[in-house]
Parts: structure tokens; sequence; C-alpha cells
């Protein structure tokens, strides 16, 4: 599932960051921050942001954010149940790329 592309929401006018997806990896500028999203999938949707710090420098997270670049939004993970009783096992799901949402805001 993989290879679905993720949405992507313009937030407002402008120039946006450049960003390139690769399976489950979303990569930011220059190379600048990569994000495995699959990785950070938890049990629950999850929030990350991508800001730029007065350096310039692309951080994840808003503590030393001068401006919002962009903000990935991941889905929770889903489980198939396999056998039944205390036989019965949980495999989570690979995450769907197309349930992905980024949202992007002007570099100005």
């Amino acid at each position: 599932m993989a290879k679905a592309k993720i949405k992507v929401i313009e937030k407002n006018e402008g120039p946006k960051i450049e960003y390139e997806q690769d399976g489950t990896r979303i990569y930011f500028g220059d190379d600048e921050i990569m994000i495995n999203c699959a990785k950070y999938q938890k049990d629950w949707p999850l929030s990350l942001d991508i800001c730029k710090d007065r350096g310039g420098n692309l951080t994840i997270g808003t503590e030393s954010a001068l401006r919002y670049v962009a903000q990935l939004e991941i889905p929770a993970a889903e489980y198939e149940e396999h056998g039944e009783g205390e036989e019965a096992t949980r495999e989570k799901l690979p995450l769907d790329m197309s349930e992905v949402t980024l949202t992007l805001w002007s570099l100005e």
C-alpha cells in the first residue's frame, strides 16, 4: 500500500516547501528532513508539525519555530484479527499513504 499518494492541502497562496514522497517516507526541502510515516504511526491519529526556525532550518515540532511550513496528519494504525479466543492474534496492517494528509503553508 505504500505506493499510494498522500493527500495535499495548500492552506494559503504563495510558494511552498518542496517535498517528495518515496513509499512511506516524505522528504522536505533539500533532503533537510525525512519523516517515515509508518515509523511514526501510533494506535491513535498523530499530527507532526514541520517548521522553520530563526536560522532558516527545518524542525519537527513548534518549540523553536518561527513559522509553520507543513503538517503531516497520520491516521491511527489498523489491525487485523486472526484466530479466536486465546489463540487470537492481531496483525498491524501496512500504512495506507492515501490516508495521510500533508498541509502546506506559504514560505513567505
